[in-house]
């Protein structure tokens, strides 16, 4: 029954073998440097995403890092999900818009997204792209089955305006100082 009063468990057993051995041992042997040049850019046209590590990788147990790269007037999808992400500003800026509160950002700030806050990322600059790397607790609330997210709004499949529509992103970077650049 639904509506019955006994209690409810919200996270999953923590089963198997108790000592730590085998995932030591596993960990230990997953590579400790991720080349950029292997990790491709995925989605588009205004929001590309570069994932570093993700859960799915096995790699940490705690976090998931990743590169996002707006194109000039770009945005991301609007949504919202129950773990928290730091947006460190590598170059550019923008804004967020939380829980439909607006915040200004630039290269050099940190951004962060709050539990449960429904969120959209904004390039304001409508000729330069942005960046941001994103560390998110995402792992932990699958493991503690507690990732919920939505889509509120999708990504555009389509370019902000003239600038954007020529927009690729920096795939192949050779220079890690991020300088202000002519795209």
């Amino acid at each position: 029954m639904y509506h019955a009063q006994k209690d409810r468990v919200f996270v999953r057993g923590i089963q198997g073998d108790y000592g730590l051995s085998a995932e030591l041992e596993r960990l230990r042997a997953m590579p400790r440097v991720r080349k950029a040049k292997e990790t491709k850019f995925v989605d588009g046209p205004q929001a590309y995403s570069r994932h570093y590590v993700e859960p799915k990788d096995g790699i940490t147990q705690t976090f998931h890092l990743h590169l996002e790269e707006y194109g000039p007037g770009g945005k991301s999808q609007k949504h919202g999900h129950v773990n928290e992400a730091a947006f460190y500003i590598l170059d550019g800026r923008g804004y967020e818009i939380h829980d439909d509160v607006r915040y200004d950002w630039e290269a050099g700030d940190i951004a962060i997204v709050h539990n449960n806050c429904v969120h959209q990322h904004f390039n304001a600059d409508d000729e330069q792209p942005a960046r941001a790397l994103v560390i998110k607790t995402k792992p932990m609330y699958l493991f503690m089955n507690m990732l919920f997210q939505k889509q509120v709004e999708p990504r555009s499949t389509s370019a902000a305006n003239e600038a954007g529509a020529h927009f690729r992103p920096r795939e192949e970077e050779t220079d890690f100082n991020h300088p202000e650049t002519e795209y």
